[in-house]
C-alpha cells in the first residue's frame, strides 16, 4: 500500500466540559451553606446580577415587569443557546429561568453608622430631661435606631485566656512564662497536652527539668485536669485536687483498662478493697471530667438544615416539596444591561458587559435546574422508601444509584451528586439523602433482600433487650436473623457490631452483672 498525505473529513460526535457545564455540576454537589456563599461571591462579581426575593414596591427596583407576570423564558431574560447539547443528562431543554421574587435595592444611610457623622441626633442634654416630653422624645429616638445587640455580648472565655491569667499570676520569671506560654499554645480543645516534653525542651533551649517543673506548676491550675498527657493523668490531678488520690485509689487509676473491661474481680485484689469500697471510687471516678477543656469556649453546634420536606398527604401519598429558605434567589437586570450597553466606549466594555449577561443567565439557570433536580430525585427517593416512612426502619428497602438512576432517566454520577451534603426532612426525622442507599442482604431460600441498615437496627434492637443472665452470643443472633429469614454470617454480625461500638458478649455480660 503506497504511503501517501491526504485530507479526510469526518464526522463525530464527543461531550465538551466548558466552563458553564462545570459550573453547573459543581453547584449540584454543593451544599445549602455552600451554595449560598457561591451566590454570594457571584452577586458581588457580577453587575447585572441581582437578590432575588424583595417585596414589591420596594425603592430601587428593576424597571421591568414583574416576573410573576412573564412566561418562565422571559422572567429573568433568557440566555440564548440554553439547549446547550453539551449541557449534559441532566440539563434539559425545559429550563424554566423565571423567578417569582422582584428585586430590591435598599438605600443606606451611612451616616448613622457613626454618631459623630450628619444625620444622628445629638445627644439629649441631661438638663432637658427634666421634662416629661423632653425624656418620652429621647426615648423614642433612641428606639428607634437599628442597635445590633450582638455587639453587646460578652465575649466567651476561652480556655487559652483563663489559663494565662493564672499563669501571669502563678509565675514571675519571663522565661518560665514563655515556657508556659508554649505550653498552653501546645494543649488540644480538651485540655490535654500531646507535645513531647524533649522537643519542647529543646526548640526553646531550655533544660527538660525547667519544663517539667513548669508543667507541674501549669497542672495545678483550674480546671482541675488540664496538661494532662492522657486520661489516667487527668483523672489523677483531679483526684489530687479533691485530696482524694490515697493508694487504693491511684492502684485504680494505674489499671483503668481493668475498669473499662470491667474485669472488677481482678480489681479488687489489685486495690486491695471490698465490694463495697470498690463501687465507691468506681462512682467517684465516674464524676470525674475526662475532657476539662470543653467546658471553655465550645464551637457553635450548626443545626442541619434540611433541603428537601416530606410530608403526609391527605391521598395517603407522601408529598415532597423543597426547602424554599435554602435555594437563593437571583434576577438578572435587564433593563441596566440595555442601558449600559449603549454608554460602552470600546469592544472591550461592550464584551464584558456581554460575558456577565451570559453567566448571569447560566447561574440562573443553573440554579432552577439544580432544584429541579433534587426534587426528582427526592421524590424517587421517597416512592421507593415508601415502607420506611410508614412503618420504620425495618421496612428500609435495599437501595443503590443505579436503580434511581434508571428510574428517573438519569446517570448514576448525577444522583450521586444529588445526594451529596443534602438532607431531608420526614416525619421520622432527618436523614441525608446517601442514608436511603444501602446494600443488599439476601434472604434464605427465595425470600426478599434485606437492607443492610435495617439489619443493623435489628441486631441492636435484639442486644439493648437482651436478658442479663443470657447474653447473646453472635452465632445466637446469626441463628435468630436466619430464622426471620436473614442469610447472614457471624463475621458480618461481628462487624456490625463492632461498627455500632457494641462490646462483644463477654464484655456485655461482665458490663450487665456488675450492678453499678
Amino acid at each position: 500500500m503506497a504511503i501517501s498525505t491526504k485530507l479526510e473529513m469526518r464526522q463525530s460526535q464527543s461531550l465538551v466540559m466548558t466552563p458553564q457545564l462545570m459550573q453547573a455540576i459543581k453547584l449540584l454537589q454543593m451544599s445549602n451553606l455552600d451554595l449560598v456563599s457561591y451566590v454570594e461571591a457571584e452577586l458581588e462579581r457580577n453587575p447585572l446580577l441581582e437578590k432575588g426575593g424583595g417585596e414589591a414596591g420596594e425603592g430601587g427596583a428593576p424597571d421591568t415587569p414583574d416576573a410573576a407576570d412573564q412566561p418562565p423564558d422571559t422572567a429573568n431574560g433568557a440566555a440564548e443557546g440554553a439547549d446547550d447539547p453539551n449541557a449534559g443528562d441532566w440539563m434539559q431543554n425545559d429550563l424554566e429561568t423565571g423567578s417569582e421574587a422582584i428585586a430590591s435595592r435598599m438605600d443606606t444611610d451611612l451616616g448613622n453608622v457613626f454618631p459623630d457623622e450628619p444625620g444622628v441626633p445629638a445627644s439629649p442634654d441631661p438638663a432637658q430631661l427634666k421634662t416629661g416630653d423632653s425624656y418620652k422624645n429621647a426615648s423614642s429616638s433612641a428606639a428607634s435606631e437599628d442597635y445590633n445587640l450582638e455587639a453587646f455580648v460578652a465575649e466567651e472565655a476561652s480556655l487559652g485566656t483563663s489559663l494565662e491569667e493564672q499563669m501571669n499570676l502563678a509565675l514571675s520569671d519571663e522565661a518560665d512564662k514563655l515556657i508556659a506560654g508554649h505550653l498552653i499554645n501546645s494543649l488540644d480543645e480538651n485540655g490535654y497536652l500531646y507535645a513531647d516534653l524533649n522537643d519542647t525542651a529543646e526548640q526553646l533551649g531550655v533544660d527538660l527539668t525547667r519544663v517539667e517543673t513548669v508543667l507541674g506548676v501549669l497542672q495545678a491550675f483550674e480546671p482541675a485536669g488540664v496538661f494532662a498527657r492522657n486520661l489516667a493523668e487527668c483523672l489523677k490531678l483531679q483526684l489530687i485536687d479533691k485530696n482524694r488520690f490515697d493508694p487504693a485509689m491511684e492502684a485504680l487509676i494505674e489499671n483503668i483498662e481493668l475498669l473499662a473491661k470491667r474485669d472488677l474481680q481482678t480489681l479488687r485484689k489489685i486495690c486491695g478493697v471490698d465490694d463495697e469500697d470498690l463501687i465507691e471510687m468506681i462512682a467517684e471516678i465516674r464524676a470525674l471530667d475526662p475532657k476539662p477543656g470543653s467546658a471553655f469556649g465550645s464551637a457553635l453546634v450548626q443545626p442541619v438544615v434540611p433541603d428537601v420536606f416530606v410530608r403526609p398527604a391527605n391521598d395517603g401519598t407522601w408529598a415532597v416539596e423543597l426547602n424554599s429558605d435554602t435555594l437563593p434567589k437571583v434576577l438578572v437586570n435587564q433593563t441596566y444591561f440595555a442601558t449600559v450597553i449603549k454608554t460602552a466606549r470600546n469592544e472591550t466594555e461592550k464584551e464584558y458587559l456581554t460575558d456577565s449577561l451570559q453567566t448571569a443567565n447560566w447561574l440562573a439557570k443553573s440554579l432552577d435546574q439544580r432544584a429541579k433536580t433534587i426534587l426528582k430525585v427526592s421524590t424517587e427517593i421517597v416512592r421507593q422508601q415508601d415502607g420506611f416512612l410508614t412503618y420504620g426502619i425495618e421496612h428500609l428497602r435495599p437501595l443503590n444509584l443505579k436503580t434511581v438512576a434508571e428510574a428517573i432517566s438519569m446517570h448514576e454520577s448525577t444522583v450521586s451528586r444529588v445526594t451529596s451534603n443534602k438532607f431531608m426532612a420526614t416525619p421520622r426525622g432527618i436523614f441525608e439523602l446517601k442514608y436511603f442507599f444501602s446494600s443488599a442482604i439476601s434472604g434464605t431460600g427465595d425470600g426478599d433482600s434485606h437492607s443492610a441498615e435495617s439489619v443493623r437496627h435489628r441486631i441492636k434492637t435484639m442486644i439493648d433487650g437482651e436478658d442479663p443472665k443470657a447474653i447473646l452470643s453472635d452465632d445466637t443472633i446469626v441463628k435468630t436473623l436466619k430464622g426471620d429469614g436473614i442469610d447472614i454470617a457471624r463475621r458480618t454480625v461481628a462487624k456490625y457490631r463492632e461498627a455500632m461500638k457494641i462490646g462483644s458478649s463477654v464484655q456485655r455480660r461482665r458490663e450487665k452483672n456488675a450492678k453499678l
